[in-house]
């Protein structure tokens, strides 16, 4: 799975760094809830998330990887829950800043949309 960093130009990064609020997360925390709102989404500077369904671990994603954003894109609640396996460093946006980022950087609209696609297939 291609990292969102990977798709952007350095440029646009930065913009999306920049509108994002840095946060630390201790181990243990629940960034999402399965079956809730789309109201925010997390790009993983540093550390580990397991993502459950049903309390049943699917998978785990690490730095560079964004969660939440599925919800997002494809306008429904929360298909997982997200929890910290490791402490984190992560950027927390809100839903409205993912929209307009997205409006703003095609690539990264793109990029979600893609990765969405692609955790849909893989579930």
């Amino acid at each position: 799975m291609t990292h969102i960093a990977d798709t952007l130009t350095p440029a646009e990064l930065a913009t999306v760094h920049a509108r994002g609020t840095r946060l630390t997360v201790p181990a243990g925390w629940s960034l999402i809830w399965e079956r809730t709102p789309a109201d925010k989404a997390y790009l993983i500077v540093a550390g580990e998330v397991t993502i459950r369904r049903r309390s049943v671990e699917v998978g785990r994603l690490g730095p560079g990887d964004i969660v939440g954003e599925m919800a997002i894109v494809n306008h429904k609640l929360r298909t997982a829950t997200v929890v910290a396996a490791s402490p984190l460093e992560v950027l927390h946006f809100t839903a409205e800043v993912i929209e307009e980022l997205c409006a703003k950087i095609p690539a990264l609209r793109d990029a979600l949309t893609a990765t969405a696609t692609e955790r849909l297939g893989v579930a």
